[in-house]
Parts: C-alpha cells; sequence; structure tokens
C-alpha cells in the first residue's frame, strides 16, 4: 500500500471517497441539465441548477497530462510514481487527478486509455487508474 495524505470528507465528497468499496467511481451530476461536476460542489456550473447527486460513472478515460515524480514528498512514499490528469469517457471536461498504476511510469503515455480502481484506506477507497486491460 501507498502511504496516502486521506482528505476529510463531507456530504459533498464521500460519494467519490467510498464508492469504490463496490468498484464504482462516483461524479456528481445535475438532474436539471445532466452536466457532470467534479470536484463534487452542492450547486451545477453549468446551469445553476441544485439537484445534484453522485452518479456511478464508467470508469474509463484517458490521460489528459501526467508527471512521474521522483521525490518522495512524505516519509515511505515510493518513487517513481505517476499523477496524472484522467478525463472520464462522460465527459471531457472533467479531469481527476489521480495516480496511475499497473503500469511502468516509461510507459504512460499522452491519450492512453485507462481505468479506474480503487485503493482501500482506512475507510475510504482511493480511485486510481491504469491502463485499460484488453
Amino acid at each position: 500500500m501507498t502511504v496516502r495524505i486521506l482528505p476529510a470528507i463531507d456530504k459533498d465528497n464521500e460519494a467519490f471517497w467510498t464508492w469504490g468499496r463496490e468498484g464504482r467511481l462516483a461524479i456528481h451530476r445535475c438532474a436539471d441539465c445532466l452536466y457532470y461536476v467534479h470536484p463534487p460542489v452542492p450547486f451545477c456550473p453549468e446551469c445553476e441548477g441544485r439537484t445534484i447527486a453522485p452518479q456511478a460513472v464508467s470508469g474509463r478515460g484517458r490521460i489528459v497530462t501526467f508527471t512521474v515524480n521522483h521525490k518522495a514528498w512524505v516519509p515511505d512514499l515510493a518513487v517513481p510514481y505517476v499523477l496524472a490528469l484522467v478525463a472520464i469517457d462522460e465527459q471531457e471536461d472533467v479531469r481527476i487527478a489521480c495516480n496511475i498504476v499497473d503500469c511502468a511510469p516509461e510507459e504512460v503515455r499522452f491519450d492512453m486509455p485507462v481505468e479506474a480502481c480503487f485503493e482501500a484506506c482506512e475507510d475510504l477507497w482511493v480511485p486510481l487508474f491504469r491502463p485499460v486491460r484488453a
């Protein structure tokens, strides 16, 4: 398991950090205009609607950008590791900051198709992404 600094959980972000227990990636969606909202907030930035709720998405996306980090910023952090922004398939402008796993850092590429996987950390499930399995 990787060393992680865990987020504070509130009613808006709880689904994002806990639905991974069932293998589901939760992204908030507006019931009025169907716009996906991430990071999770209680209103829609597209239509200003207030009927926002978490919804499971496919968990598939593509790497928009990434960096390979060679510095251990906290004690016992394994390096190197890949930090990326992944755009989900359902909506291009939803970008998730995450680690890319199950892939050597030198094999990571821009536009690489990836899928969500989850790592249990205490009572949270951290969304990570790995190359899509054939």
